[in-house]
């Protein structure tokens, strides 16, 4: 395998508070940002280096998720609920309050909006009605992470009581739950083919799940020096990136789950701080991450044969 460059193109800022959370859209140069200021910013990743206000919360936003069939953004307002914004007019079309805890995480697959938050609950939610339609506790400690697995009809769940569990997504029963970590499991990744399940955690292990032998342990890697916030696939499906508290962005082989890369402020004028969140876009490859530095960074890497 050749080597990677790292090239650091371009700094956004504009938020006034750590940047939590990132979001594609359905257009491969644009995408969204949210954190502790309660806003949420639209951005171009074609050169432009202002972002474009979607929404200004009084809370602050640790969950985004795009629906594409919509063309809408979802956003997890903490202490209140979801905002259903319409992204052609920048509108709110539909808001549901649920819960008075964080809102960690949301996913939705068909009709169906998965939210994690921090009380431990799991609501589902129905899209078209964007109502409540089930409410699924398995801890009083906060559910931080969800991934779906279409391929298999399942849901994995990361928990900060150190567990992942997986549920059938066809009655939502608990099918499986795995005592994964040593500390709260901070995001979960299925691969882009469902074989394997990714887990990161507060207990900076990087953990690799068989999903097709009942998620039985495969690789368990002291991945960072702290807590792992996030995993995200390249493109072309043959490497991905974890992100951490140590403020370092490492970058893996998929195939083989070794180091190849560390983007870290020293080497690369990386974030001064924990790096929170990772969106690699199909747009020229760029990777962008975001910090508790309030900045949001746009990495160019290339593989180069050797």
């Amino acid at each position: 395998m050749g080597k990677i460059s790292v090239t650091k193109i371009n700094t956004l800022t504009g938020h006034k508070d750590c940047i939590y959370t990132l979001e594609r859209s359905g257009t491969s140069n644009i995408f969204f940002s949210a954190g502790g200021d309660g806003l949420v910013a639209q951005w171009n990743l074609s050169g432009e280096k202002d972002g474009h206000l979607i929404a200004n919360l009084p809370n602050s936003v640790y969950a985004l998720h795009y629906l594409k069939t919509l063309n809408s953004l979802i956003v997890g307002q903490n202490f209140e609920g979801i905002h259903i914004i319409d992204l052609e007019t920048n509108q709110e079309k539909a808001s549901l309050k649920l819960t008075e805890a964080a809102i960690f995480d949301i996913k939705t697959l068909k009709d169906l909006i998965f939210v994690g938050t921090g009380d431990g609950t799991l609501f589902i939610v129905d899209l078209k009605r964007v109502n409540v339609i089930k409410k699924i506790k398995f801890s009083d400690q906060s559910v931080r992470s969800i991934a779906v697995n279409e391929a298999n009809d399942e849901l994995a769940i990361g928990y900060s009581d150190n567990h992942i569990r997986i549920l059938d997504l066809k009655d939502f029963s608990l099918k499986r739950e795995i005592l994964a970590h040593k500390n709260s499991v901070f995001t979960l990744k299925y691969s882009p083919d469902y074989r394997h399940l990714l887990s990161g955690s507060r207990d900076a292990h990087l953990k690799i799940w068989d999903v097709n032998r009942d998620y039985e342990l495969t690789e368990s890697i002291v991945a960072h020096m702290y807590a792992i916030n996030n995993i995200a696939f390249s493109p072309d499906k043959n490497y991905f990136v974890t992100c951490s508290m140590d403020k370092s962005i490492k970058v893996w082989s998929a195939r083989e789950y070794k180091l190849l890369k560390v983007i870290d402020k020293a080497r690369h004028a990386g974030h001064g701080t924990s790096v929170n969140k990772l969106l690699w876009s199909e747009y020229s490859d760029l990777l962008v991450s975001a910090s508790d530095d309030r900045s949001i960074s746009i990495w160019d890497i290339k593989m180069i044969e050797n």
